[in-house]
């Protein structure tokens, strides 16, 4: 190999370097907003839910800056063939977190209406157990697609099975709730919103790692997600 080809090998490897670093620092901002989210439903404080919708923003900021990076890069280094689908898998990656930032928003804007008669006891709980297991979904499969690991990946696609039962769960409960009384289906149905949200976060962090698993093996799984059969898409 020539000099000038290892050159630009070391180049393109920083390149994909620096851009893995903005996936990781984006994956960290979808988990803090997840968890800045069901904290302040849990304590159904408006101001800090208004802070998760505002910092929003930085989110897509840093979303659309990788897309534009990976596509620099892509024209500008013209990867071989794995290369390539590691900036590819970067690309979705990062697509799927700016999904989650928006779940993420999209709980600050339910809490900001929900009343203080809202039926937060037990449900938020819930809710923060489940936005808890996302957000180290999240983590993992991020570092499993930046590492190629693919055992890491299957752990966390094996764990979506547990957010769709915590939903499952929740549902049930909302749903004997508002059957206790006509006040109660409005703050109900916020809540169950906000753990579809949630849910689907999951399936975001679940399809980071499917991705992780696909540069790792060369191939994508074939067998379904497992599932706890969610009862209602909301």
């Amino acid at each position: 190999m020539s000099d000038n080809e290892l050159h630009i090998m070391s180049a393109f490897d920083r390149d994909l370097e620096a851009l893995q670093a903005h996936f990781l620092k984006l994956s960290g901002l979808a988990e803090r907003a997840l968890t800045d989210a069901a904290k302040a439903l849990e304590a159904l404080d408006s101001p800090a839910a208004e802070r998760v919708i505002a910092d929003d923003a930085a989110l897509d900021e840093l979303e659309e800056f990788i897309q534009m990076e990976a596509a620099s890069l892509i024209a500008r280094r013209a990867p071989t063939a794995s290369d390539l689908r590691r900036v590819l898998a970067v690309m979705r990656g990062a697509h799927s977190l700016e999904r989650v930032g928006d779940y993420a928003k999209n709980v600050a804007k339910r809490t900001r209406v929900l009343p203080q008669s809202a039926p937060v006891d037990g449900h938020a709980g819930t809710i923060r157990r489940m936005s808890a297991l996302v957000t180290r979904m999240l983590d993992e499969a991020t570092r499993a697609l930046v590492q190629k690991d693919a055992q890491l990946a299957e752990a966390v696609r094996k764990r979506d099975l547990d957010i769709d039962q915590m939903y499952n769960t929740l549902f049930r409960s909302l749903f004997t709730y508002m059957m206790e009384s006509p006040a109660n289906i409005g703050p109900a149905m916020h809540l169950h919103f906000i753990a579809k949200n949630i849910e689907r976060a999951g399936d975001h962090a679940t399809t980071i790692a499917e991705q992780a698993l696909y540069l790792a093996t060369g191939r994508m799984p074939t067998d379904p997600r497992p599932k706890a059969g969610i009862e209602t898409e909301g």
